[in-house]
Parts: structure tokens; sequence; C-alpha cells
């Protein structure tokens, strides 16, 4: 055995679990439990809110929108929300374990192409996951990210800010227009309005870099996810993406999550000391022999499916 070898490894292992590890702070951020919907696994939590959103009058800004100002945090924690795995997963030793977060289809599993399931497992053992270079997580996949999000709403805008690689969103509420096609961006190009009582989000221009989840969930540049964020209570806010790309997918899946308001009011996200195409954590990932996801274009997808039939 390379007992040198054997011990840079575990230096290098041991180096960048300090990197990953989340602060106790976002790991401890405490939340309002009481709720109309209590049931933080994602599927009963979506029946319950469908039905209490539609008796609830929220409160409103001046300009007589639901006012969705304030911190959000995900039950979990830094490892809330499906930042593991979409579906179903039992606690390993390498996963806390969640409950699915796929509402449609009904059995709660991705619609994935089966050619495109079949690279998950290269995808995790060539390259590393994009959050281990500090960059962007892409829609949806930096909603339901782990940590706290805070909402700053205007009669114009929403801002998100979130706690992972400093991953804000300001979302235009008119009718805008989006940037031309060849515009690529990793959390892509976002417009919202609304529809009754719920702010719909419709994201576009994304570079099909992220992966949806750990398991290496990937997608092209042709997503498009539709979020709906609506309030159920005052302390309760039902988070929903739609996801299509049918490069990958079989057809559109939708995902929900219950977010919960912060129990401190005055609480703010902390700065995470990270930033894109961090080098030292690329270094790590690369001395451990995996290089940074190259993506797939659209064309490419579908030839690989055509191969695959």
């Amino acid at each position: 055995m390379n007992e040198p070898f054997v011990a840079r490894n575990v230096a290098l292992a041991m180096i960048a679990l300090a990197f990953s590890m989340p602060s106790p702070t976002a790991l401890a951020q405490a939340y309002v439990e009481e709720s109309v919907c209590p049931d933080n696994a994602p599927v009963s939590f979506h029946r319950c809110a469908l039905e209490a959103a539609e008796s609830f009058e929220p409160p409103r800004t001046p300009d007589g929108r639901p006012d969705l100002n304030g911190t959000w945090v995900l039950p979990g924690g830094q490892t809330g929300g499906s930042y593991e795995d979409l579906e179903q997963h039992p606690r390993t030793r390498d996963n806390l374990g969640g409950p699915a977060t796929v509402v449609d289809p009904p059995n709660n599993r991705v619609p994935i192409q089966s050619w495109a399931e079949a690279r998950l497992a290269d995808n995790t053992q060539r390259y590393f996951h994009h959050n281990a270079a500090c960059m962007l997580a892409g829609v949806p996949n930096t909603m339901y990210h782990g940590g706290a999000r805070q909402f700053l709403q205007t009669p114009d805008h929403l801002a998100m800010l979130t706690y992972n690689a400093h991953g804000y969103r300001v979302i235009p509420l008119d009718d805008r227009e989006l940037p031309g096609e060849g515009v690529r961006l990793w959390n892509g190009a976002s417009r919202g309005h609304w529809e009754g009582d719920t702010l719909v989000v419709e994201t576009t221009n994304q570079n099909g870099l992220p992966w949806l989840d750990q398991l290496g969930r990937f997608y092209t540049e042709d997503i498009h996810v539709v979020e709906r964020f609506t309030l159920v209570d005052v302390n309760t806010l039902h988070y929903e993406a739609t996801i299509e790309d049918p490069n990958v997918y079989t057809r559109p899946f939708t995902i929900v999550l219950p977010y919960r308001r912060a129990a401190d009011e005055n609480y703010e996200i902390p700065e995470l000391a990270c930033y894109e195409n961090n080098e030292a954590l690329m270094s790590i990932s690369r001395m451990s022999g995996f290089s940074v996801y190259p993506g797939i274009t659209p064309a490419e997808a579908r030839a690989a499916a055509e191969a695959a039939r």
C-alpha cells in the first residue's frame, strides 16, 4: 500500500470536511413551529397547504399583495430541503435521509429518462458537486439548498438573500422582457407575476451546469422552471416548483417544500466565506480525481436518448 498516497487522501478528506461543514448558526436556526400545516414531510404538507390556502386571508403590503417579507427557514437547517436526493432516501453513512419532495407524479419519483438515469453514478464518480467550488446552485436547487432565506418585497421586485455562496436572486414583478437566448446564467433569468394570492416565478436562460441534487440529477439549458409561493398562514409558506426539460425527463415534475418563518425576528443571515470558483476547494477535489461537471447540451442529450432506443 502506498502510505503517502493514503495519508494525502485522508488529509484531503479532512480539509474538505472542514470546508463543507455548515456553521452551527445555520444548523440551529429555530423557526415558528405553530402552523395550520405542521407536518414537514413535503407530500403531507402539500395536501394540507392547498386546502389551507383556499380560506386564508394573508397579511398584505401597502399595494395589496400578500406580504412575503421576512426570513424563512427550511426545517432541517443547512441540510434541509432536498439537497441530497429529491426522492425519499434512507439515513446511511453517506446520507442524512429524508422524505420525498416530489408531489407529482403521484409515485413521488423523478421521471428521468433511462439513459440519463444511467449517467447518475458516473456523474458522482467523475465530477464534484458545484457547491464544492462555491458555484451557484441554479433554480430550483438554490431554493432547497438548506440555510435561511430573507425575502425583501417591493411592488416591482422580490429579492431573495441566501446563505449558500451568496446566491441572491432579484426577481422583477413586471412585464419586462427577458434576456435573449444567447444569455446563459447559473441562476437563469426570472420574472414573476401574481395569480390571485400566489406569486408565480418563471425561470429560463440557465446554463445547465448545476445538479438538482447530490445524486447527480442534471438538466440542459432548455430547462424551464415555474415556482409558486403561497402563504398558508402568517408563519408558513408553501413553496412549489415545476421542472420541465424534455431533453432529460419524460414529463414535467413538481416538488414542494414547507418554508417556516424564523423564530428570531432579528435574525441576520451570516456570511459564508465562499466565492465562485474557489480554487482551494477545487484543488482538493481535483487532487482526489474529480473535475468540474461540463454539462450536456440539448443536442447531446437528444442524441443520447436516440442512441439508447
